[in-house]
C-alpha cells in the first residue's frame, strides 16, 4: 500500500487554482507519468476514463468525481494502481491551499521495484504541484 499527503500553497484566489485543477482531461500537463486521459462517459459531475501510465504506457480505468471549488477524487479501478488520489482545496480570499492525498495499492508490480515506484509517485506529486503553481501564477 502506498499512502502519503503533500501539500502547497499558492498566492492565489481559490476560483482561478480550481479553474486548473477541474480541467482533468489536461492532467497529463501536470503529472509526469499520466500519458495519456480518454473520457468514456460522464454525468454531471462524474467522469469515467481510461488513462496510461508509466513508462510501459499501462492501462487503467479511473472514476473521477468533481466536487466543485472544494476537490477532486480519482477512484483508481483498473491498472497498476488501485484506490484514490484526492485533491483537496482550501483557501481565505488571496491564497489558496492545495492538499494531494494518495491511498493506493501497486498491483502487478513486483516487490522488489514497489519502492522505487512510490518514490517515483511522491516525487511526480512534488512536481504537479510546482506545475499547477507556475499555472496559476
Amino acid at each position: 500500500m502506498v499512502a502519503f499527503n503533500d501539500s502547497t500553497e499558492v498566492p492565489a484566489p481559490l476560483d482561478r487554482v480550481w479553474d486548473i485543477i477541474a480541467d482533468v482531461d489536461n492532467e497529463p500537463r501536470y503529472y509526469p507519468g499520466l500519458n495519456t486521459v480518454r473520457n468514456i462517459s460522464r454525468t454531471g459531475n462524474v467522469i469515467e476514463r481510461e488513462v496510461t501510465v508509466g513508462f510501459r504506457d499501462s492501462r487503467g480505468r479511473q472514476t473521477v468525481v468533481l466536487h466543485p471549488k472544494e476537490s477532486v477524487e480519482i477512484t483508481m479501478t483498473e491498472g497498476p494502481m488501485r484506490g484514490t488520489r484526492v485533491i483537496t482545496l482550501s483557501g481565505d480570499g488571496s491564497k489558496t491551499k492545495i492538499d494531494i492525498a494518495w491511498d493506493v495499492e501497486l498491483v502487478g508490480i513486483p516487490v522488489l521495484f514497489r519502492g522505487k515506484v512510490k518514490n517515483q509517485i511522491m516525487k511526480g506529486t512534488k512536481e504537479a504541484l510546482d506545475r499547477i503553481v507556475r499555472a496559476v501564477q
